[in-house]
């Protein structure tokens, strides 16, 4: 394991040359081989890297982060990974994604979805956001420590007050005690590795946010996990002077100059032993192994097919020949993303004492994966009216999202 980690460092070291994405980065990786640590100090023992992606591609960003989570050893070189995507709508691993976002919108708009590998609720990237993992084994998983690396260096650069609540995420305080999340937070554990991954809300376009975070409940009932909805923020509204490249160097000094093992400011002296930041481009030959996790990670079985158990409910009304309405449930059951059973209960008015209200409906749709479309094709087909039923009232979600 250690020669492919040197392998790949190499070949970092190449791509920093290339100044391809973040030009004021290019030149600040520093390497050390003084001789002159600490031994007993296991906090030197340690060394840092700050990579940042040159992919915006969700899926490949996910399968580069779930390569390192299943590939590389942290036990002495501990990672912060940055990256960003275009427009895209992120699930957590055991959520649904008819619930969580406004599919048909979202693909009007060219916004993909993705499923990750960690748990946790939706939230929406493009590249006004900026996500951060971070790597370590799994015995030294410090999600409060990473966080607060984050809050320390939005003030340290900017004078930004921000903290990290109960729930761990990061927000600012607004006007009337308001809190406003800049970030959400979920994470992996495993053994022998873990990460804890967030997202930065910099310059995001919060009106494509809130229209493909609209929940579509649609008569869905499921166990499977439900996004915490929070007033958020952006940074550009805190500071009009935060950019980007910026905030991804303050970031990445503030990572390399805090010690690895405790929450402490080793300064200047303790960046001279990291590794510094480096450039790493998200490709097969770099990473073997990654076209698969792409795949993987494309694939309508993991993005839908992965989605817990549920089933859809309508409440129909359909129209006898003599002009009387009746009224009746027509319900999906779904199991991995396919339709397993379709079922009717009829109104007791047109079922015989000696026979069920329960029907089971024979249609060549069992088998077939399920959109929100096949529903209302059944509907169509049966002739029937679907009923709209009152709801609570709705809630302002201006400035929302759904966070991790």
């Amino acid at each position: 394991m250690h020669i492919k980690n040197m392998s790949l460092i190499n070949k970092f070291i190449i791509v920093v040359k290339r100044k391809v994405q973040y030009n004021n980065l290019y030149h600040i990786s520093k390497y050390s081989t003084s001789f002159n640590e600490k031994q007993d100090d296991p906090n030197n023992s340690i060394k840092k890297s700050v990579f940042i992606s040159q992919s915006t591609d969700i899926f490949t960003n996910l399968a580069l982060e779930d390569w390192f989570y299943k590939n590389y050893d942290f036990k002495n070189h501990h990672i912060l990974l940055l990256w960003r995507n275009n427009p895209c709508v992120v699930i957590g691993r055991h959520q649904n994604p008819w619930i969580e976002h406004n599919s048909q919108l979202a693909e009007k708009r060219g916004i993909v979805l993705a499923r990750r590998n960690s748990g946790g609720g939706t939230v929406y990237h493009d590249t006004g956001n900026l996500n951060l993992s971070f790597f370590t084994p799994r015995e030294r998983y410090n999600r409060k420590y990473n966080l607060e690396i984050i809050t320390r260096a939005l003030y340290r650069e900017w004078g930004i007050e921000a903290e990290v609540n109960k729930r761990e995420d990061i927000v600012v305080e607004g006007k009337c005690k308001v809190s406003f999340h800049i970030s959400g937070t979920a994470a992996k554990l495993g053994r022998p590795n873990a990460y804890h991954h967030c997202t930065l809300l910099v310059n995001v376009n919060k009106t494509a946010l809130y229209l493909a975070l609209e929940e579509k409940k649609d008569g869905i009932e499921t166990n499977a996990t439900v996004s915490t909805r929070s007033p958020i923020k952006n940074l550009i509204d805190i500071n009009c002077h935060i950019q980007m490249d910026k905030l991804i160097t303050a970031i990445g000094w503030e990572y390399l100059r805090t010690k690895a093992l405790v929450l402490e400011d080793g300064g200047q002296d303790h960046i001279q032993y990291q590794k510094g930041f480096q450039y790493i481009n998200p490709t097969e030959d770099w990473f073997p192994g990654l076209n698969k996790l792409i795949s993987e990670f494309r694939s309508w079985e993991w993005n839908y097919g992965k989605t817990p158990k549920f089933t859809v409910t309508r409440v129909l009304d359909m129209v006898t020949r003599n002009n009387k309405v009746h009224r009746f449930n027509l319900t999906l059951e779904i199991q991995n993303g396919i339709i397993e059973e379709i079922k009717m209960r009829l109104p007791a008015s047109l079922v015989a004492e000696d026979f069920s209200q329960d029907a089971s409906v024979i249609t060549n749709l069992r088998g077939s994966r399920y959109n929100h479309e096949i529903m209302e094709n059944i509907i169509t087909t049966i002739g029937c009216k679907t009923v709209t039923l009152s709801t609570s009232q709705n809630i302002n979600k201006n400035n929302m999202i759904a966070t991790q």
